[in-house]
């Protein structure tokens, strides 16, 4: 594999554990958080119709499909773009 075509490999590799990384912070810190501080966990809002855990929960939810569209929206500019103009390139023998 030519040393281009490996810089792009790292760089994906990068985001995606860097976006893989976020969700699993955002999600172990809300397990984390419902188990062990169940009463900051059940502290309610909105006129005492939600907890703060329904509200983190459901920005853990809304988290995972932003992270993917990040990523895809990053793809489909930049890596697959790369990934094209490094194919196209001749390559110089091994």
């Amino acid at each position: 594999m030519n040393e281009e075509l490996t810089k792009l490999v790292r760089r994906r590799w990068r985001i995606g554990a860097a976006l893989t990384a976020v969700m699993m912070a955002a999600y172990f810190g809300f397990i984390l958080l419902v188990a062990f501080d169940k009463d900051d966990a059940g502290t309610l809002l909105a006129d005492d119709r939600v907890s703060v855990g329904i509200v983190l929960g459901a920005g853990v939810i809304v988290l995972a499909p932003l992270l993917t569209a990040y990523y895809v929206r990053w793809a489909n500019r930049n890596y697959d773009r790369e990934l094209a103009r490094a194919v196209a390139r001749p390559h110089e023998p091994t």
